[in-house]
């Protein structure tokens, strides 16, 4: 029998702005304000759920502001354990603790005369939340040993998947820096809240993933579109761009079936619970054997339990995990 199949709409086509994707009513009110806030070095906050886009609206921001041409540095603030993100944010000299062999200049002297992008912010420890505050009252900061200030001229940029002011509110953030890093918000809309997005850049995945040759697709069949149209898409454009791949990966033939796409989509549910959904104490078992068998190597750990090396470090804090010398 032969099944339904959709070939590409015309209004499909995207416009690109600084590699973001978007045809959305919704998403032009962002780039419009992305222009009117990169004229200035304000500084700004962007909130949006995760893979939304809001490192690239950073990059836009700084592209098109007058300090395109000097540095941009970026830092996932949930990533790192404290001590690592004060190094990777402010540098430290030499014998400022063990296994400091060097001076190493951080990401503030990095990015001077440019612009730091700051994302999962909120993630960041108290302690910390004070040094960023001095730097961006005084523009100046202490490198870990240093006994002298450093002076930087640096455009400040955030982003965030949470509410400050509930972090406020529950003692995570503090007040006066909330205010300082967000002069401007710019909220970035979910996926499931653009219009017309998703078709446009299914289509878009589609050819990205043809030009890499190992599959040919010219059309999609209507359960599979319909059941595309039809998800919440909580991991938003991320999601859709692997959802895509995988479909080019599992699938064969010239058109993307509905068997091509994940369990989630096709309404069933995942073969097992995620690892990092369980009880607290099988959450500490599993977390604590992936890192020993990693070697203590995060981004390897995060691999093997099929979760984002942020995900694994969030959950470690959260458990108790993070300080725990042996799997470290």
């Amino acid at each position: 029998m032969r099944r339904n199949v959709l070939k590409r709409p015309q209004e499909a086509a995207l416009r690109s702005f600084h590699g973001i994707y978007a045809q959305a009513p919704e998403m032009e009110e962002v780039f419009r304000l992305v222009d009117r806030v990169a004229r200035t070095d304000c500084t700004v906050l962007i909130r949006g759920e995760s893979g939304s886009g809001k490192e690239l609206v950073a990059r836009a921001i700084h592209e098109r502001s007058a300090r395109h041409d000097k540095p941009f540095r970026a830092i996932n603030c949930a990533t790192l354990s404290p001590t690592l993100l004060q190094s990777e944010l402010f540098g430290h000299k030499r014998g400022a603790f063990t296994g400091a062999v060097a001076d190493h200049r951080g990401l503030f002297a990095q990015a001077d005369t440019g612009t730091l992008f700051l994302d999962e912010v909120a993630e960041m420890p108290l302690d910390l939340q004070a040094h960023l505050l001095r730097v961006i009252e005084e523009r100046s900061f202490f490198p870990l040993g240093a006994t002298k200030p450093t002076r930087v001229d640096v455009r400040l940029l955030s982003a965030s998947n949470k509410a400050l002011r509930r972090e406020v509110e529950e003692g995570r953030f503090r007040d006066d820096l909330r205010y300082r890093i967000r002069v401007v918000p710019i909220f970035l809309p979910p996926l499931r809240q653009r219009t017309g997005e998703v078709e446009a850049l299914l289509w878009h995945f589609v050819d990205l993933f043809n030009r890499e040759g190992m599959r040919r697709i010219d059309s999609i069949e209507a359960e599979a579109r319909d059941a595309m149209l039809a998800y919440p898409w909580p991991g938003n454009v991320r999601e859709l761009r692997n959802v895509v791949q995988h479909a080019f990966v599992v699938g064969d033939g010239p058109a993307l079936a509905l068997s091509d796409l994940t369990p989630e989509l096709r309404g069933e549910a995942p073969p097992e619970q995620t690892p990092l959904q369980v009880s607290a104490p099988r959450e500490r078992e599993r977390i604590g054997e992936a890192l020993r068998r990693s070697g203590g190597r995060k981004a390897a750990a995060a691999a093997a339990l099929g979760v984002s090396r942020s995900t694994l470090w969030r959950k470690m804090r959260e458990l108790g995990l993070a300080a725990r010398p042996d799997i470290e």
